[in-house]
């Protein structure tokens, strides 16, 4: 670890604030990616995650980012999350990501340009978290936080959302939302999602039979996903950030994030 608790080697997001515009496109893992053809829309910046990164392979597309937070996937995907090592531009993988991934290959960062983060109130400095409520009453005060509060029930005090990746991020227990806040902070107005279906019915599109790893969707989507996506689109969204959601398909409310075909997508990019 670096002298501020960084793992060795790691970029700061603070240099990258603001730093991009326009349109973005993120590619989570479910089944409706099938239907996206991501070549056609190559000339954009993209971000890929976890097992979405070998559409990105297949499609011979280079993402700016690769976002991986989970531990597991290293240990039950490593050879996925290598695809991205070699494919992307940039890496943005937190520290147990990182850990679990020296663990099996030592010299698999050699080179990369990787960027830690973490989630809200998870210091990587050494010192406690703070308890939830506390930490949510703080971050309402912090022009960079949105966040609900409760002093009854305590799952309330983990649903946000951060503009500033540096001071961590909310997961919702589903990647994608971590890489609209990623896509927050980068300064990107226009966010499209590809593949978040949130369905755990119809899994992910790159496993099949009793390869598939178990999904914990649908046991966090009241709890955590829509709560999170609900208070984005009260309290984030606005005419300078947009989020769309490809996946005609999704769970995901389209009164929530709005739903969009094809023709719909390139009217919007036509017109910027």
């Amino acid at each position: 670890m670096l002298g501020n608790g960084r793992v060795a080697d790691t970029q700061s997001f603070e240099c990258l604030r603001g730093k991009y515009s326009g349109a973005v496109f993120i590619v989570a893992s479910g089944p409706s990616v099938n239907e996206f053809p991501l070549q056609r829309y190559a000339q954009y910046p993209m971000m890929a995650m976890n097992g979405s990164i070998c559409r990105f392979a297949d499609a011979g597309v280079k993402p700016l980012f690769y976002i991986c937070d989970d531990s597991s996937f290293v240990r039950n995907r490593l050879p996925l999350l290598q695809q991205g090592l070699a494919l992307a531009q940039n890496l943005a993988f937190s520290p147990r990501v990182i850990t679990a991934l020296l663990a099996q290959a030592p010299n698999a960062l050699n080179g990369r340009s990787v960027y830690g983060f973490e989630r809200a109130n998870r210091p990587v400095d050494g010192r406690a978290p703070m308890g939830d409520r506390q930490f949510a009453w703080a971050a309402r005060k912090d022009v960079d936080f949105e966040c609900e509060f409760s002093l009854l029930r305590q799952k309330p005090n983990r649903i946000g959302f951060s503009r500033n990746i540096e001071k961590g991020y909310f997961s919702s227990r589903t990647i994608p939302y971590t890489g609209i806040q990623l896509a927050c902070h980068l300064g990107f107005q226009q966010v499209f999602v590809v593949g978040m279906d949130l369905d755990s019915s119809k899994g992910r599109f790159y496993e099949q039979g009793e390869d598939a790893v178990p999904s914990r969707l649908d046991g966090d989507y009241e709890d955590y996903i829509l709560p999170c996506f609900e208070l984005m689109a009260k309290r984030v969204v606005s005419p300078a950030f947009q989020v769309y959601n490809l996946s005609l398909g999704s769970r995901l409310p389209s009164s929530v994030v709005p739903k969009l075909h094809l023709d719909q997508l390139d009217d919007l990019l036509a017109a910027r």
